[in-house]
């Protein structure tokens, strides 16, 4: 298991995952080719045993964060984001949130009758309850403000009713769960332009801040240029990255070079 951590392996990730100790993986973090949008090199891409060997490897209490979206085949979205996410919970994964990430940036899009796709899914899924939830905090809009009978619904609960919230309102609250931010437009994601389908750096360093403490190892088992990796060596986590594509393996680990020799500079 150590050979592979801090490292970027070419190579089938059923395969090489085979070789991880079972409950070794604190966070799994990949947004893998989806109902043929994304030409893959002409690689298959074998769901369901993939799903299987993640949920092995997965630490007990850990996650997998899960970014996908739907084709429209024939007037119709093929439900496939869904489908994903029914197989994760059929193989023991909690479906522990349905997360969007919004584009600020959306690509405009023929009409078609329907509204311009503007967000994907974000799965996350754990094993058993989670462990580590380090909540990104926002500024509360009205922070300050005396309350005045002012409630809220309590979702948490077998019965939902309305109680009374904290007066005055809190300086800060937990984020909610979607996700924006612009693609493709920040000096470190044009980094991994010659990718077809990057998600942005700052997404990766969310989730992977959200889910895990330094030193933990995160995993992108179809790691494409490698921004989950590049994110987690920022973050002083481990990182394994996995991608079948010599191509996209060697964009990965150039990202991974220029990043550790800035580092390096920065330090001097």
């Amino acid at each position: 298991m150590i050979d592979y951590i801090d490292q970027i392996i070419e190579g089938n990730c059923i395969e090489v995952m085979k070789n991880f100790d079972s409950n070794s993986i604190d966070l799994t973090l990949s947004s893998p080719p989806y109902d043929n949008l994304r030409a893959y090199k002409g690689y298959v891409f074998p769901f369901k045993e993939i799903a299987q060997e993640l949920y092995r490897v997965t630490k007990e209490g850990g996650v997998v964060v899960w970014i996908v979206n739907d084709a429209t085949i024939k007037g119709s979205e093929t439900g496939t984001s869904f489908e994903q996410a029914l197989y994760f919970k059929e193989i023991g994964f909690n479906l522990h949130d349905t997360m969007i990430f919004q584009k600020k940036n959306p690509i405009p899009q023929i009409y078609r009758k329907r509204y311009n796709n503007i967000f994907e899914y974000m799965f996350v899924f754990s094993k058993g309850v989670v462990k580590t939830h380090n909540p990104i905090m926002v500024d509360c809009l009205h922070a300050g403000l005396q309350l005045n009978g002012t409630t809220y619904k309590n979702y948490s609960k077998g019965e939902q009713k309305r109680e009374k919230l904290a007066s005055p309102v809190k300086k800060e609250k937990i984020k909610g769960n979607i996700w924006e931010y612009v693609v493709g437009k920040k000096a470190e994601d044009q980094e991994a332009k010659e990718h077809p389908a990057p998600f942005p750096c700052a997404l990766a360093r969310d989730h992977i801040l959200s889910w895990t403490n330094e030193g933990d190892i995160v995993l992108d088992p179809l790691s494409g240029s490698g921004t989950t990796c590049k994110s987690a060596i920022q973050l002083k986590r481990k990182y394994i990255g996995i991608d079948i594509s010599s191509e996209y393996c060697e964009i990965a680990r150039k990202r991974i070079k220029q990043h550790e020799m800035q580092a390096t500079l920065d330090f001097a």
